[in-house]
């Protein structure tokens, strides 16, 4: 019996993890538990091209619940995601709407500016990671991080699946090789999703200022460590059209 158990088990747990994610909701998707957190507050929202539900983005649907969105932080290759790897982004405005986007990649300090924290009483973060630590978003989301701490502002992240979440691989960085393409002491895969690295970051209290911040986090619904995630974008211009997360057979 128990022969037949270790059986089971070896030919069921690959499979898995390439479960259906039918039922799975990202953060962004849970307005109910949202909306409510956000109400009568200036916003200011950390995202970019990734930060999409379906064919609508997180700006629409917080305008449409009546949001009020004083600015959007733009990272690495720009709002629109078409900037090059290490590309100075300049500020400018969202077509469609006139909210000020405000580049952390403009060739400055990669921090919001004390007249860009004046904007706003509640940070939200909604963007794609994959889940390495190379990978500069969760960087800027750590720097956001630290900025709203210091000047005493909420932050609220919409988690989203990490297409490489389902494993562990690589040494932990060490304190001295800290650079802008490795923030924390975290391996090189990571398998944590953002909300996770972040509420890890204040509990390690890995933040620079050695501050903390006010952290919710919207989580997805149905989603566990075990769920291949497919990226329905590709983050970046450098990652391609249909990534696949590591190790996978193409």
């Amino acid at each position: 019996m128990l022969k037949l158990i270790y059986i089971l088990t070896i030919i069921l747990y690959p499979l898995s993890l390439f479960s259906s994610t039918r039922e799975l909701r990202i953060g962004a998707e849970r307005t109910a538990l949202y909306v409510p957190l956000l109400e009568g507050k200036r916003i200011a929202l950390y995202s970019n091209h990734t930060g999409m539900v379906g064919e609508q983005h997180i700006l629409d649907i917080l305008l449409s619940k009546g949001l009020n969105v004083k600015a959007i932080f733009s990272p690495e290759h720009g709002f629109r995601g078409n900037a090059d790897a290490g590309e100075q982004v300049s500020n400018t405005k969202d077509s469609k709407t006139g909210i000020p986007i405000l580049s952390l990649y403009d060739g400055k300090e990669k921090r919001p500016s004390k007249s860009s924290m004046d904007k706003f009483d509640v940070l939200v973060i909604d963007i794609q990671d994959v889940g390495l630590r190379f990978y500069t978003y969760y960087i800027t989301m750590v720097q956001l991080m630290d900025a709203c701490a210091t000047n005493n502002r909420e932050v609220v992240i919409f988690d989203r699946p990490n297409p490489n979440g389902y494993y562990v691989d690589g040494p932990i960085l060490e304190s001295k090789y800290k650079s802008g393409v490795g923030g924390l002491p975290i391996p090189i895969v990571h398998g944590m999703t953002l909300g996770e690295l972040a509420q890890m970051c204040l509990g390690e209290d890995w933040l620079p200022s050695k501050k903390s911040c006010k952290l919710t986090v919207i989580p997805c619904e149905h989603y566990t460590h075990q769920t291949m995630y497919q990226l329905p974008i590709a983050p970046s211009p450098n990652l391609p059209k249909r990534f696949k997360p590591c190790g996978l057979q193409t």
